[in-house]
């Protein structure tokens, strides 16, 4: 079943409710669309008779060594698109050889997602997707629970000070979770009750102190999700941070940002190998993987294409869509010559139709 099947089956699987909440995003959507559009303006310009009769596309990324280029990007309330939820995504991602981030949203904690991982894959890798909390003391019990149940790294979104307008959600009265669901890293933290849930945060106020300060509370790894500047990618770079994620938070914060995949060869050229660039929003086929690498990321995040694979299959259809990508992406790179990531270079990229 290809991803587009895929998409098809879950959206008649699924309340469409729920369907809207994952597949909608900011004001009209503009963004949203030109993330996957976006890549239709780029092409391969292969390379020939390179030699390269093997390839090897693994990747050594901040707490997952030799992972593959194609990650499973954070995503909120997988409950929603299938009774296992954070359960089954955890066991796709491990068995492909994938990097899971596993979100603050989660409807699984934390622990029980690194358990079903492992229990896929001895060695799996989980980051933690991390909201910081204008109250340190809930940030910090976050983070040590991301530690306590075996997270490798920490990703900080910090592309939602506050809470992106989406029409969908608004004209279905979407505002809160079925009764039995709920953002279970959220539960039993600091100045909630026994068993209570406290809100997921977004702030305005938190800045770069903020950041530091998360650092110095953890020996993990900090990646920083949600850059679209190059200055903020320098700020980064001097802040400590592991790694970069080029985002738009899928197109669900501001209508009114470019394309990630647009703003990523001016974030990797700032960044300059210091630490390794990131990609999130749009890839939806193995060819998007390749451009991405060629432009300077390290690895690609996919997100809503995991989700219809979820809903569609269950653990099947997502191992299917981390398959197909890094398949797609394997068969791309031979097309092109390569025989590592590396060997995708920025002058193999063009413009459909010319030249830049």
């Amino acid at each position: 079943m290809t991803l587009r099947a895929l998409h098809k089956r879950a959206r008649r699987a699924l309340d469409p409710v729920h369907y809207d909440y994952a597949a909608g995003g900011a004001g009209e959507e503009r963004v949203l669309a030109d993330n996957e559009r976006a890549f239709d303006r780029y092409a391969l310009l292969p390379r020939v008779l390179r030699g390269n009769e093997r390839r090897d596309t693994s990747v050594d990324l901040p707490g997952a060594r030799r992972a593959g280029p194609v990650l499973v990007a954070p995503t909120a309330f997988h409950r929603l698109m299938h009774p296992d939820g954070e359960r089954a995504t955890a066991r796709a991602a491990a068995a492909e050889g994938a990097v899971l981030v596993t979100g603050t949203a989660a409807t699984v904690a934390v622990g029980e997602v690194i358990t079903a991982a492992r229990e896929a894959a001895a060695g799996a890798a989980v980051w933690f997707q991390l909201s910081m909390h204008p109250r340190r003391e809930v940030t910090e019990a976050l983070v040590r629970r991301a530690e306590e149940a075996g997270c490798t790294a920490l990703v900080v979104t910090v592309d939602a000070p506050v809470f992106g307008r989406r029409p969908r959600d608004l004209r279905n009265g979407f505002t809160d979770l079925p009764p039995g669901y709920a953002a279970e890293n959220m539960r039993n933290l600091p100045g909630a009750p026994p068993g209570g849930l406290t809100d997921i945060p977004m702030s305005p106020a938190l800045s770069w102190r903020d950041f530091d300060t998360l650092r110095a509370a953890t020996a993990l790894p900090v990646l920083v999700k949600g850059v679209l500047h190059p200055a903020d990618a320098l700020l980064a770079v001097a802040h400590g941070a592991a790694g970069v994620v080029v985002s738009n938070h899928g197109g669900r914060q501001c209508d009114t940002v470019p394309a990630a995949v647009d703003c990523l060869p001016a974030v990797a050229e700032a960044v300059d190998g210091r630490m390794p660039v990131l990609l999130d929003g749009g890839v939806r086929r193995g060819g998007d993987v390749a451009v991405a690498l060629a432009l300077g990321a390290a690895a690609v995040g996919v997100g809503r294409p995991v989700l219809w694979g979820l809903a569609a299959d269950g653990e099947a259809g997502a191992r299917q869509v981390i398959a197909e990508l890094r398949d797609g992406y394997d068969h791309t790179l031979a097309l092109c010559g390569g025989g590592r990531n590396a060997d995708l270079t920025r002058d193999m990229v063009v413009r459909r139709g010319g030249t830049w």
